[in-house]
This record gives C-alpha cells, structure tokens and sequence, in this order.
C-alpha cells in the first residue's frame, strides 16, 4: 500500500507542477511560442498551428487531471460512475492531443525523422488506449488497469522530451536541433520501460490484493 500511494502522491506533484509550468509558458509568458518557434524552420500558417497547439496543450492538461483522478483508489472504489465517466474524458482527451499532434508532426523540429517519430507516439498512445478500453468492456479489470498504465505514461511525453532536450542541450552543449531529436527517440523508449517499471511494481504492492 505504501508504495502505491507514495508513486501516486509523486505523480500527483508532478503533474501538478507541470500543468502550473505550461499554463504559464504558454498561454502567460509566451502565448505566440517565439522561443519554441524559432528552433523551426519550414513553418507555414503559424497563426493555425498556434491555436492547434493551444488546443494540444488544454486536450494534454485534461488527459493529465482525468488519468490520475482515475488511477485514485479512492474513488474507483466508492464511485464507479464517476470513475468511468472520467475515464470517458480521458479517451477524449487523448484523441484530441493525437489529432492535434497530427496537424503539428509536419512541423516538427528536426524535420521528418521526428515528425515520423511523433506519429509513431501518436499510433501507440491510441493503441494502447483502445486495448485498455476493450480488456474493462471484456470485464478484465486488471488487464485494464495495466493498459492504463501504458496509456498514461504519455501524457508526459512533452515533459520528458523538453526536460532532455534541455539537459543535452544546455548540459552538454550539443545542439538544439540534435538534442531535441535525441529526447524525442529516448522519451517514447523511457514511458514505456517505465510503465512496465510501474506495472512490476504495482504487482508487488499488498494493496494490489486487496481490490
């Protein structure tokens, strides 16, 4: 039981943390991404592909508060209706940030080779999303759970990749371009050993059995 509520309490702070961050980033700070913009240079019609990406950011938050408000036992277990009403939001959610994604892949920095890496995110996401949803239809609940996991591990994707990018960038001096494409390839390997970290974790956990 320890270990689950400490990994949630530290998902919850992270992610908390993170939705403050680029709240303000993007919508205070740098509402036109002139920081980020300037690392690009095949953009056409930026005004568009600024609102796709405010709409990408609002779809990512939602997924974030709706998955881990999901993954509270507490609720799951005294509120099912609730639980599955969120996790409706959270299915939403996470084909709205795909689809946004879409648009914006053609223009992502470093050229094709990450924008074939953001469609690949984009594939597995709603893949192992639509495996999570069809395992709780079929009434396997734990499988469901599992999938979950894997399906969640995503929302942080944005994070990691500027978390490393910044690391090799300003860390190692390599440069921008090179680092973000590093962080793109290394971040979808990373979610998903974590996921399956997490899993293994959950499987040792006492409170596991007890549900």
């Amino acid at each position: 039981m320890k270990k689950t509520r400490t990994l949630y309490l530290a998902m919850a702070i992270v992610s908390g943390v993170f939705i403050l961050y680029t709240t303000y980033s993007n919508f205070i700070r740098d509402p036109e991404a002139s920081g980020f913009l300037g690392h690009k240079t095949n953009m056409k019609h930026v005004s568009v592909w600024l609102k796709v990406m405010d709409v990408h950011i609002a779809g990512a938050c939602v997924a974030m508060i709706a998955g881990l408000l999901n993954f509270s036992r507490w609720i799951r277990m005294n509120y099912a209706k609730v639980h599955r009403k969120i996790g409706y939001v959270y299915v939403t959610a996470v084909a709205v940030v795909d689809l946004t994604s879409g648009y914006m892949a053609p223009y992502s920095t470093g050229g094709k080779i990450n924008s074939v890496a953001f469609n690949m995110v984009n594939i597995i996401w709603l893949a192992v999303t639509v495996i999570a949803i069809v395992k709780i239809r079929k009434k396997e609940v734990e499988a469901h759970r599992k999938w979950m996991i894997r399906s969640y591990a995503f929302v942080f994707t944005n994070m990691f990749i500027h978390v490393i990018t910044s690391v090799m960038n300003k860390g190692f001096g390599i440069t921008y371009t090179t680092s973000y494409t590093i962080a793109v390839y290394s971040t979808i390997i990373l979610l998903l050993l974590i996921a399956e970290l997490i899993i293994r974790t959950r499987m040792t956990d006492p409170e596991r059995t007890s549900e």
